[in-house]
């Protein structure tokens, strides 16, 4: 019976490995990796064929061509910084320039402000000495037509002073003298010539 026992436990132990081992197959599925050609995995495929077509560009030159490009790129962008700066430093001269010319126009301004001021100072002045004058000027003409008039007035009243003093010398000679005293007289003057 212990021959028995002893199958009948290797029997079992050897179906519990049996189940054992197919449990431990059922959760984890093994797949066998594709091979290129049957020999190489697909990274060292991939792999290689990068380093293939990087060599190839490098054969062809494509690095050069890149950095060709990008150095022309470079210099056109540096040109276009430096026409930049050129283009900043001609804007900063003429702001410059144009601040310069403001602040000129602006002292002429004031320099001709200043000007127009004396000269109108200058004008209100002559003025003032020319209206002074016209008014001495007129007062002096305005005298003398007093003075001409007043010397007209006495000139006339002389006259007729002197017209009526004859007059009445006339009427009294007339009156008083007669034609053979007016001939004593005439003689009497002749003879103190």
């Amino acid at each position: 019976m212990a021959e028995t026992n002893t199958a009948i436990e290797q029997g079992l132990a050897h179906e519990g490995a049996e189940v054992t081992g197919a449990d431990a197959h059922v959760g984890v599925e093994h797949h066998a990796e594709p091979l290129f050609l049957g020999f190489a995995p697909p990274v060292a495929v991939v792999s290689a064929s990068m380093i293939v077509l990087l060599a190839i560009l490098v054969w062809k030159g494509v690095p050069r061509l890149v950095t060709g490009g990008l150095d022309a790129k470079i210099a056109e962008i540096k040109a276009q910084l430096a026409e930049a700066k050129t283009l900043r430093a001609e804007a900063e001269a003429l702001r410059k320039e144009y601040a310069d010319k403001i602040a000129g126009a602006e002292k002429d301004a004031a320099a001709m402000l200043e000007h127009a001021r004396h000269e109108a100072e200058a004008i209100v002045a002559k003025a003032e000495k020319d209206t002074a004058e016209a008014v001495t000027r007129r007062e002096k003409m305005a005298q003398d037509k007093i003075a001409a008039a007043e010397l007209a007035a006495v000139t006339d009243l002389r006259n007729q002073a002197a017209a009526a003093a004859a007059a009445a010398a006339g009427r009294l000679i007339a009156a008083n003298h007669s034609a053979d005293a007016d001939r004593a007289l005439v003689d009497q003057a002749i003879a103190g010539i």
